[in-house]
């Protein structure tokens, strides 16, 4: 059968295969950060979209995984998910010329509702893929090796999304000097690459080998399978973590360019570069989140990095009360560097926890019920963001110490609550309640969150006396008590010789 499963795979093939897939990650991630993320809020905003229409678009990709539930009957009943999934994405992907053609559309209304109808069809037809993508997968990849394939993966995923974002990003910066014709041939331009990125993608795909599905034990229904994930009381805990993480993470940050280009006044260019920043540090750090997965456990990197994501969340509403604008920038790139390895760390884990929980040969109902679940919050959320920025927008919380005495009044402490700011306090309080579900999983050879930090710190001191040859470095990455046995060395071989020569 076309692209039809294995009886065996081989080692050779399997190899094979899941470096395909890894370079797939190049291409299907060029395509992607052209047609989302910053790309397409720029795309919305250009074409006059709303608050609410932001937010809409921010959820499709989440509420098209509710697709997932009759793609489970589908991979089933085929059991081809090589085919599944190669011809789902093909047809999605068929629909970025479109999207890129709309810039000519004298009708902004219309290009607007045709944005949104043509993007949840992506959508759809991409959570119909990837439902057979992740039981395929878990097949093809050896559970002791899933944290090194996805932090591979994930760092191809993030190299190129950085570039591709920069250059869209740039290029469209750079045509609004000239005019909104300019711009429109550039945003069509941007889909058109993205199609042409999404057809080697689709290519490397097929190339990786399927192995057959085992037969189903029995013809249930549907929602008979999708109830099995629920009966298991430890994967349950997990579909609870993961529902309530998604509607922290997305009620606050499908808005942040929007708070950005508004309420702080930055330019396209800068928020483009804080967002590859962010990328950028992503990468740097994701073969350390992937080696610290597979040697302990995905729950102990989400227990460091869930944490930090966070406190960065709820540390944006800190930029809104910086008065001097460079000062903001400068605490906007540090915050993003910080965001980025926590959510480095984040993306991982959540992506390789799901699959290892999953009993063998039941990865497909397992993972669809947790994408399902998760990917439902997550929709919810920017909607509910959307639909609320308007209320907010026009609300004020103040808060004003001041200090009086006879020479006058002083402020000693001004601080206000606006607009978007409330939704980064609201996700960062629900991110506080996933943290202490996360506390109830069980997962083999979790440790400690302190001796997952203990562990981080190491990596990084030997990173640091690998790296530097000078003391006083040395002397840093060592301490505490490294450096006090240094010191105390140095003290000895410093003292005068008291022999009689």
């Amino acid at each position: 059968m076309f692209l039809g499963p294995q009886a065996t795979v081989s080692e050779a093939e399997r190899e094979r295969g899941l470096r395909s897939l890894v370079t797939d990650a190049m291409f299907a991630s060029t395509t992607a950060a052209l047609n989302g993320g910053v790309v397409l809020a720029a795309y919305a905003l250009w074409l006059g979209a709303s608050n609410a229409v932001i937010g809409l678009l921010a959820a499709l990709p989440f509420l098209s995984q509710l697709l997932q539930a009759p793609a489970v009957a589908l991979v089933e009943r085929l059991q081809a998910r090589r085919m599944i999934c190669v011809v789902a994405a093909f047809l999605a992907r068929l629909l970025l010329p479109l999207i890129g053609l709309l810039a000519f559309l004298p009708d902004r209304k219309l290009a607007l509702g045709l944005l949104v109808g043509l993007q949840a069809a992506h959508a759809g037809l991409n959570a119909v893929s990837t439902c057979a993508w992740n039981s395929w997968l878990r097949d093809l990849a050896p559970p002791e090796r899933l944290g090194r394939f996805f932090a591979r993966r994930t760092a191809n995923v993030t190299a190129f999304t950085l570039f591709a974002t920069l250059a869209a990003g740039l290029t469209v910066d750079r045509a609004s000097e000239y005019g909104r014709t300019a711009e429109a041939f550039v945003f069509a331009g941007v889909f058109m690459t993205a199609f042409a990125t999404s057809l080697a993608s689709s290519w490397l795909i097929a190339r990786a080998p399927e192995p057959r599905m085992a037969p189903p034990v029995s013809a249930a229904s549907l929602l008979e399978v999708l109830r099995r994930p629920f009966r298991d009381v430890n994967f349950r805990r997990l579909i609870v973590f993961l529902s309530s993480w998604q509607f922290a993470v997305n009620l606050a940050t499908p808005f942040i360019t929007v708070w950005l280009l508004g309420q702080l006044g930055f330019s396209m260019g800068f928020v483009v570069s804080l967002s590859v920043v962010s990328q950028a540090a992503n990468l740097a750090v994701l073969g350390g989140w992937g080696r610290l997965s597979d040697r302990f456990a995905n729950k102990s990197v989400l227990g460091v990095a869930a944490p930090l994501l966070i406190a960065c969340i709820a540390g944006l509403v800190l930029a809104s009360q910086i008065q001097d604008q460079r000062l903001a920038a400068a605490y906007l790139l540090v915050l993003h560097v910080l965001m980025g390895a926590a959510t480095a760390g984040v993306g991982l884990a959540t992506g390789a926890i799901a699959l290892k929980l999953a009993p063998s040969g039941q990865a497909t109902p397992y993972v669809a019920a947790s994408a399902l679940t998760s990917s439902l919050a997550a929709g919810i959320a920017p909607v509910i963001g959307g639909l609320g920025a308007d209320f907010f927008a026009v609300r004020r919380l103040t808060l004003d110490v001041r200090w009086s005495d006879p020479e006058g009044v002083r402020s000693l402490l001004a601080f206000q609550l606006a607009h978007w700011d409330f939704f980064f306090l609201i996700a960062a309080l629900v991110g506080l309640y996933a943290l202490h579900r996360l506390t109830l999983v069980r997962e083999e050879g979790e440790i400690e969150q302190g001796e997952m930090a203990r562990q981080i710190l190491l990596g990084a001191r030997r990173t640091v006396r690998n790296l530097s040859p000078v003391a006083g470095l040395r002397v840093a990455a060592a301490f505490p008590a490294g450096a006090l046995i240094e010191l105390r060395r140095r003290g000895r071989n410093s003292r005068p010789s008291t022999g009689s020569g």
